[in-house]
């Protein structure tokens, strides 16, 4: 048995030349290239035939989370520009949803450029109709605390940065953002707004394909996971056991529970590793409220090793059925939680039995959860892509994964 603490980082490195990267999107999102790996096999497609090559009755699972303009450019009265990025909310909600409604004042984790220019001054940004203002608060391991304040008052702070923000690109497209990027780095079906990265498995989507897959009668369903900027954190560790993985806030509809309940059997195939990371730890947040039926919502929290120091799990629907039970406790529609979960090779899956996916960076925590669910084959699955020309990361082609 594979011990996922003891993995080295370096056991997945592969040679991604700079000219494999795609810096921008194809002009026809389903035009994009699909390797499809079943049994072992791999056979070139397009992603516009994806729905005659899904296993019949499955139920594919989107994150219909859309990425927020997190990106504030302030310019101080002396000239300097300081860059703030926002990353999660803290007060006076920590819930993205909340935190996106939320009116005249709001304090946020951010990452700070140029902050050795920024004195201490308040920095105000003006955008048509109003004045965003931001302070810095304090200095924490890797970002500050910034407060912001906002005129006229009654927006919505996912209003203001509508206005007066941008979108934040990928860091390893290395590229100023085109005015092409802000409907290509979203979904078609992006609905909660809170991510600050696109779940990029999703881009390949049409109304077209959507259509199609109702069709063949595969069943769709939507949840949401805000992706956060820790999907881009590299691994620094020499072992995993070393490694912080990011905590992302999940939010799942008591429908959806019951869908993926129904499904349990029959393929079930999230698009992308933020949803795979969203089943599976729907899973383990199932078995966490059956040892304690009362816990607090703050308290809904899989820390990344969870699933590999429980002892004799219970079921998948015993653990579907705890969260509909607890929901139903709690008189709420929805499952709000956060997952820090490690998905890597000794994981045993629970729910998920295949992966649409792109491709991606070597030395990533998003290689090692390719890797749980395909084994040493995703050796032979990415030198296949590079060698027959794949475009990879965020605006690249794409892969259906059925092991």
């Amino acid at each position: 048995m594979i011990d996922p603490k003891k993995l080295a980082i370096k056991d997945f490195v592969y040679e991604l030349p700079e000219d494999k990267i795609a810096k921008y999107p194809l002009p026809q999102r389903d035009h994009s290239k699909l390797l499809h790996y079943q049994g072992g096999q791999l056979t070139d497609c397009k992603f516009k035939d994806i729905a005659q090559l899904l296993p019949q009755q499955t139920l594919l699972v989107f994150n219909n989370t859309k990425v927020v303009q997190a990106r504030l450019l302030f310019q101080k009265e002396t000239g300097g520009l300081i860059e703030i990025f926002c990353l999660e909310p803290v007060a006076p909600h920590r819930e993205v949803q909340r935190a996106m409604q939320q009116t005249s004042h709001s304090t946020w984790k951010c990452l700070v450029g140029n902050n050795k220019r920024w004195k201490g001054e308040k920095l105000h940004l003006h955008f048509e109709g109003g004045t965003l203002s931001a302070e810095r608060l304090s200095q924490q391991e890797g970002h500050f605390l910034i407060g912001f304040t906002w005129a006229p008052e009654a927006l919505a702070f996912a209003e203001v940065l509508e206005r007066c923000g941008r979108l934040p690109l990928p860091p390893y497209l290395n590229r100023d953002l085109t005015p092409d990027d802000t409907t290509r780095y979203q979904t078609v079906y992006a609905q909660q707004q809170g991510a600050v990265a696109a779940p990029t498995a999703g881009l390949h989507f049409t109304d077209n394909v959507l259509q199609q897959l109702q069709e063949q009668h595969i069943s769709l369903a939507y949840l949401t996971l805000h992706v956060g900027a820790g999907t881009f954190k590299p691994v620094k560790a020499d072992t995993m056991e070393a490694h912080d993985m990011h905590a992302e806030q999940l939010m799942v509809s008591k429908q959806v529970v019951k869908q993926v309940l129904q499904h349990l059997g029959s393929p079930i195939i999230p698009v992308g590793t933020t949803s795979m990371r969203s089943l599976e730890s729907l899973y383990w947040l199932g078995v966490l409220l059956r040892q304690n039926p009362n816990l607090a919502p703050d308290a809904l929290l899989i820390n990344q090793w969870l699933p590999y120091e429980t002892v004799t799990p219970p079921t998948a629907p015993e653990a579907l059925q705890a969260i509909l039970t607890y929901l139903e406790e709690q008189q709420s529609e929805f499952l709000h939680a956060s997952t820090q979960v490690i998905i890597a090779p000794g994981y045993e899956f629970r729910v998920c039995s295949g992966l649409v996916t792109n491709f991606h960076q070597p030395e990533s925590t998003l290689l090692l959860l390719v890797s749980a669910l395909v084994g040493e084959n995703w050796r032979t699955i990415y030198q296949h892509a590079l060698n027959n020309n794949y475009r990879f990361l965020s605006y690249g082609d794409s892969s259906l994964l059925l092991p």
